[in-house]
C-alpha cells in the first residue's frame, strides 16, 4: 500500500531542510506563525545595558530573542560576561554575539538552568527577559536569596489565525504559541501536539488533552526530527497491517 500523506502544522518559520525531509518521509509540513517577536529599545533598556556592558557581570538569556535584542544594543562592544543560558539555539546565538564571554552554565530548560546557577554559588544575576517570561528561573533564584535583576528587552504579540484544515500533528515552540493558536482553534482528538519543552507541554496540557510529545532535547531540530520520526515510524507500521 502507498504511504498515507500525513499532514504537519509547524507554529513557527522552519529552514527550507527540514520541511525536505520530511517531504522525503511523505510529511507534508505546513507554516503558520501564530507569535512574533520585537526588540524593546527604549531609553530604560539602553541604560540597562549600557550600566553593565563593561563589568564582568553575570548574565542569564532563557531566549534566543532576548540574546539578539541585546547584542543589537551593544554597539560592537563584546562584553567579558559570565553567561548562564539555554542549549541549543540560544547558545548559539550567545556563543556567535559575545565571543569573549565565558558560557558558565548551560541547561535544557529554564528551571535546571536556575538550578545551575545556585549551584555555582552566584548571588546576583541580570536576567534578560520577554515581557511573557516565566517565573520557574526567577522564582527558584529569589527563593535562594540571589539578586536577579531584570531587564525586559523584548516583547511577544500574538498573531492568532482561524486554521480551516485538521491535521495529523501540530508542533508548538512556546507557550506563547500555544496560548495564541488555542485562543482560536480546536483539534480533532487524533491530532498529536509536539511540545519543544516541559513548559510548552504543560501549557498545551491546559487547552487539549491530545497525546503530547515532548522533544528530548531543546531546539527546533531536534523537535521537528522527533516529529519526522514519530509520523515515518506510523507510515511503515501502516503499511505492514
Amino acid at each position: 500500500m502507498p504511504e498515507k500523506q500525513v499532514r504537519i502544522l509547524s507554529t513557527r518559520p522552519l529552514e527550507q531542510s527540514l520541511i525536505a525531509k520530511a517531504g522525503e518521509a511523505s510529511i507534508a509540513i505546513d507554516v503558520v506563525s501564530f507569535i512574533r517577536t520585537e526588540a524593546t529599545s527604549t531609553n530604560s533598556v539602553k541604560q540597562g545595558v549600557s550600566d553593565i556592558v563593561k563589568l564582568p557581570a553575570t548574565v542569564v538569556f532563557t531566549s534566543m530573542n532576548a540574546a539578539e535584542a541585546v547584542a543589537s544594543e551593544l554597539q560592537g562592544v563584546s562584553p567579558e560576561w559570565h553567561i548562564y543560558c539555554l542549549g541549543t539555539a540560544t547558545k548559539h546565538i550567545v556563543k556567535h554575539h559575545f565571543p569573549l564571554a565565558r558560557i558558565s552554565g548551560e541547561a535544557a530548560n529554564a528551571s535546571s538552568l536556575a538550578d545551575e546557577i545556585v549551584k555555582d554559588n552566584v548571588r546576583e544575576i541580570t536576567f534578560f527577559c520577554g515581557d511573557q517570561r516565566r517565573d520557574e528561573l526567577p522564582g527558584k533564584l529569589a527563593a535562594e536569596n540571589i539578586i536577579v535583576q531584570e531587564i525586559e528587552v523584548y516583547k511577544t504579540i500574538p498573531t492568532p489565525v482561524k486554521v480551516d484544515s485538521d491535521y495529523d500533528g501540530i508542533i508548538f515552540f512556546s507557550p506563547s504559541a500555544v496560548e495564541s493558536f488555542f485562543s482560536m482553534n480546536d483539534v480533532p482528538s487524533s491530532t498529536v501536539l509536539f511540545a519543544i519543552g516541559s513548559t510548552t507541554a504543560d501549557c498545551i496540557h491546559l487547552h487539549s488533552l491530545n497525546k503530547v510529545v515532548e522533544s528530548d532535547q531543546p531546539g527546533k531540530q531536534y523537535l521537528v526530527e522527533k516529529t519526522i520520526k514519530y509520523f515515518d515510524k506510523s507510515n511503515h507500521t501502516n503499511e505492514h497491517t
